[in-house]
């Protein structure tokens, strides 16, 4: 079952109405900034996810492990990162992309983002 977070109150919004966003989306949004950042081979996923890619089915969430707690997104993000690029820049870059688009596009508050290497990617051109 898919958890919804609400989004009440905001000024545009007449006080009746809400907006409902479905974890899944957060989760997108988070593995599509994070595969942005030059140095993310791509993200590293549970076994479900690496059946359906081989499916033909494309996982969106892939890597990504989502908690909300108190309208506070907790975030964890596995990716394979390129052979020769910096391990701790590539981290931090994931890092704040992945914040400044959960943010943004969903209006949460972003608390902790844990970026878990899994894999270097050796068959990547070095950068």
């Amino acid at each position: 079952m898919t958890d919804n977070f609400d989004i009440t109150g905001t000024a545009d919004m007449e006080q009746n109405d809400s907006v409902k966003i479905a974890d899944d989306v957060v989760k997108c949004i988070a593995a599509l900034a994070a595969i942005d950042i030059d140095g993310v081979a791509g993200m590293a996923g549970n076994a479900k996810n690496e059946i359906m890619s081989a499916l033909g089915g494309k996982a969106l969430d892939k890597g990504i492990k989502l908690s909300m707690e108190d309208d506070v997104v907790r975030l964890a993000v596995s990716i394979n990162v390129k052979y020769g690029y910096s391990i701790p820049d590539v981290s931090r870059k994931v890092q704040e992309k992945v914040r400044s688009s959960v943010e943004n596009m969903t209006g949460f508050k972003v608390d902790e983002i844990r970026v878990n290497i899994v894999g270097i990617d050796t068959t990547s051109d070095k950068p």
